[in-house]
């Protein structure tokens, strides 16, 4: 009698409550992935800003409620599909990744330990060095610069958008991500390496990607809906290189 078949992979996600690009990405990105299922849980975010009651959004105790919804359904991994850590500084999900795994047993990463480890990946050790796009408002977008400094990274381009709401996010168009990647990739020339983060997941960029890849030679772009993935199945030990059309991002090996 042959053993009952396992059950499959299960990802847990955390989701911004006015966010609406994520999750379609998301699922569009795994959805060709075999006996893996991805699973969804939100808590209150509907602006982006550096005033109190914005920066209280992201409390812990907020996202924990969300992930104990999540534990319910018993997924393998806990992944926080945001980039507040930029602005609160990567400590903040360190602290939140080790208090969901105590609240919950789960392991937990989020979309910024992902860019980390992917920035790693491509370049090593002592060259950290990329571009950011995004649609933040300019002293969001300097805290961001100012948490990947201390942490040892250079931001050597950048260009946002100055905007709060984050349901508007999703309404960046296209044509105007092709305005903020062409700008940042004119700054990196000479860079030996040119890696850039569409950094915020309330932007359809992840599906831009493999066309800015092949219009600019040389360039990877880590969209953070996609590092938290990427950072998902690497902890879960799936093979990145299983999802295809996405970027370059999933054929790089990353520091453990």
């Amino acid at each position: 009698m042959s053993p009952p078949p396992t059950r499959p992979l299960r990802l847990g996600i955390l989701v911004p409550s006015s966010n609406t690009a994520l999750e379609p990405l998301t699922t569009a990105i795994l959805s060709p992935l075999p006996n893996l299922t991805v699973h969804f849980s939100r808590f209150p975010v509907t602006s982006i800003a550096l005033t109190p009651s914005a920066l209280s959004q992201f409390t812990d105790a907020a996202i924990l409620s969300a992930a104990r919804l999540l534990a319910d359904a018993h997924v393998d991994i806990i992944g926080w599909s945001g980039t507040s850590a930029g602005w609160l500084g990567l400590e903040a999900d360190r602290r939140l990744c080790k208090a969901i795994k105590e609240a919950t047993g789960i392991a937990a990463t989020t979309s910024v330990l992902g860019l980390c480890n992917v920035l790693e990946g491509v370049m090593g050790e002592g060259k950290r060095r990329f571009g950011l796009v995004t649609p933040y408002l300019d002293d969001v977008q300097e805290a961001i610069l100012k948490t990947f400094g201390e942490e040892g990274y250079e931001v050597v381009a950048e260009s946002h958008l100055r905007r709060s709401v984050n349901v508007e996010f999703a309404d960046v168009d296209e044509e105007t991500l092709d305005r903020q990647m062409e700008e940042v990739v004119r700054k990196m020339e000479g860079e030996e390496v040119k890696v850039v983060s569409t950094f915020c997941t309330n932007l359809r960029a992840a599906q831009r990607v493999k066309h800015w890849e092949e219009k600019y030679p040389g360039l990877i772009v880590a969209d953070t809906v996609a590092t938290v993935i990427w950072e998902m199945l690497r902890v879960l030990g799936v093979e990145t290189s299983v999802v295809k059309g996405w970027g370059k991002m999933f054929e790089i090996g990353a520091s453990k």
